[in-house]
């Protein structure tokens, strides 16, 4: 008989998750298996202290491990104590990876998402270090789409009827019913469809035709939105500056760091903001966007806007941007006009209640944008790392699915001129070497330049130091003449080369300042056990101890396979158990609001 106890340890959210669990009466695994691995770890005398030197992994797929040596001072430098990773369980330290994609990581993504939407609520209500007076600021809850680039099947509900949208149970409207459509395309493929599409078709998403959509066009959208968010958020300012000169409401007289004064606007912008990834591929953003004051003795302090400037004018002014804001991206030389930059029609943009009880609430929003920031490509069905000459094969065809256009598209436009030119001049070099037509060869002949008697008709001697020069130039460090060329570094991404989660820098807190409290909090929840006295990081030089750590890398990944099943088992145990406790209080909150709204 066999029994595991305690799989990894505690998350915060769970503890003890995956305790006890039932013994077998089966016989052991093979020590070679990922089972018989688990069995054999949870075995060993030392599997506690296991569990207690990988708890700050909390569960990570793919945790980093270091290696090196830890040396502890005194506040005079004398060495008290020296360890090396040697003497820890598996040799080395176990540390989180941090990645935010959901898809790579759960468990990490699970911790950026909960400091995504502590970031994004901070910004509305204020604390931890945000003051309180925000909750007072005008604020809107913005969505802007990106345009048709051709007919894509999609699955709109026109009325919901259900009480939960994740489990959402409603008729769909069939997806592009057209009477009066003529016929198909021009290329013989149907341009209506009757079809009522589930919400887990892979069909969403996927264009109608092709050959009819716009791929270019989308890969472009995609690498300029960031640069047409910023456009729109400066539009939207200055409507509101010359809103309050008409109004009366004199500017404020800022101080710069050389004295000199000069004349702001008395309001602007702050914004906290996540790109989404529509199924067809095309980004789309939606924003938290807050109406702040400009104080003239403090102009990095977040203060209320002035009196006269209220939530519907920033509405209207939010409005007006995504509905003019337009501009023609730079010349490529298969598109020597450029594509226009432009909003969908898809543009919503609703007020924030602070009072819980408003359609659009700040938790609402921010749990809604802090979902996002742990997704990628991963609604278009596309996952990969980044795209080389060596793999581009293997995702991209002129011809191919949707997806596959898309990165074609990106790794086609991207091209850089300037190595194309040295492309066709070694391509030139080689046509030249091996001959034409009539042959490779010619009558023996001396090369004057290097004296190579040869009767190819170029040189192979010129010909291999010139292309040799050309493949180990060193890439320039100037801003290449094209923003195209970008295209091909984020390919793998459909050409969006943004950050999924942006804000402005007064919006709210950093990660950084929450990623040093959690730190801190961890430091002094379970006070280590040592009779050194107090013990901090190089952080804290006013203490009597010091703990001084030279570490290096030394891979990625746990041990083994039976390592990796006992805490992505104990940590798929933890969400779940998390998730459903979500669910039951949301439940009987509904239930009681249920019931007193009845019994009134």
């Amino acid at each position: 008989m066999s029994s595991t106890l305690d799989l990894v340890p505690r998350e915060q959210s769970a503890r003890g998750t995956g305790s006890n669990a039932e013994p077998s009466w089966t016989a052991p695994a093979p020590g070679y298996t990922t089972a018989g691995q688990a069995l054999a770890r949870a075995s060993q005398p030392g599997y506690f202290d296991w569990l207690d030197h990988v708890r700050a992994a909390a569960g990570c797929t793919r945790p980093i491990r270091l290696s090196g040596g830890i040396n502890t001072y005194d506040r005079a430098g004398t060495l008290l104590d020296s360890r090396h990773t040697d003497q820890l369980p598996d040799g080395a330290i176990y540390k989180a990876c941090g990645n935010r994609r959901a898809t790579v990581c759960p468990a990490c993504a699970r911790i950026y998402q909960r400091d995504a939407y502590q970031l994004l609520r901070t910004g509305l209500v204020g604390g931890k270090g945000v003051p309180a007076s925000v909750s007072r600021h005008p604020a809107a809850f913005v969505t802007l789409t990106a345009p048709s680039f051709g007919t894509v099947h999609t699955r709109h509900i026109r009325r919901h009827t259900c009480t939960d949208r994740k489990r959402c149970d409603c008729r769909p409207d069939p997806c592009h019913a057209r009477r009066d459509t003529p016929g198909p395309c021009v290329h013989g493929t149907p341009a209506v469809c009757w079809t009522r599409h589930p919400a887990d078709d892979p069909d969403l998403g996927q264009p109608l035709c092709l050959d009819c959509y716009d791929h270019d066009h989308h890969v472009v959208f995609n690498l300029h939105a960031a640069e047409l968010w910023h456009r729109t958020k400066q539009h939207a300012e200055r409507a509101l500056a010359k809103l309050c000169r008409a109004r009366g409401i004199p500017p404020v007289l800022v101080s710069s760091a050389n004295g000199k004064t000069r004349k702001v606007a008395p309001v602007r912008l702050s914004h906290g903001k996540a790109a989404e990834m529509q199924r067809r591929g095309a980004i789309h953003f939606h924003a938290l966007v807050r109406l702040d004051g400009i104080s003239p003795d403090d102009p990095a302090a977040v203060v209320p806007p002035p009196p006269g400037i209220e939530l519907a004018d920033l509405v209207d002014a939010l409005e007006a941007a995504a509905g003019q804001v337009t501009f023609t991206t730079p010349a490529h030389p298969e598109h020597p006009d450029g594509w226009p930059m432009s909003w969908g029609e898809q543009v919503d943009i609703r007020s924030i209640s602070l009072s819980g009880s408003g359609e659009v609430t700040d938790g609402m929003v921010a749990g809604y944008l802090a979902k996002y920031a742990t997704k990628s490509t991963e609604a278009t069905g596309h996952t990969s790392t980044r795209i080389t000459d060596d793999n581009v094969g293997l995702f991209a065809h002129p011809r191919g699915s949707h997806v596959e256009r898309l990165i074609n598209a990106c790794w086609r436009l991207g091209r850089d001129p300037a190595s194309s030119t040295n492309e066709r001049g070694g391509l030139r070099a080689y046509r030249g070497l091996v001959g034409s037509a009539g042959g490779p060869f010619v009558e023996p002949w001396d090369c004057p330049h290097c004296g190579t008697h040869t009767r190819y008709r170029a040189c192979p001697v010129c010909v291999a130091e010139r292309q040799a020069s050309l493949d180990t130039k060193p890439a320039s460090t100037t801003t290449p003449a094209s923003s195209y060329t970008k295209l091909r570094r984020w390919a793998h991404m459909l050409g969006y080369g943004g950050h999924f989660l942006t804000k402005a820098r007064r919006y709210s807190v950093t990660f950084r300042l929450l990623r040093d409290t959690r730190i801190t909090f961890r430091r002094t929840e379970d006070p280590p056990h040592t009779d050194l006295g107090t013990v901090r990081a190089a952080d804290h030089l006013d203490e009597t101890t010091l703990i001084v750590g030279t570490l290096t890398f030394a891979g990625v990944g746990w041990h083994n396979n039976g390592d990796a099943l006992l805490a992505n088992t104990a940590a798929a145990m933890a969400r779940a158990r998390h998730e459903t406790g979500r669910e039951e209080l949301a439940h009987e909150l509904g239930r009681t609001l249920a019931t007193i709204l009845i019994a009134a």
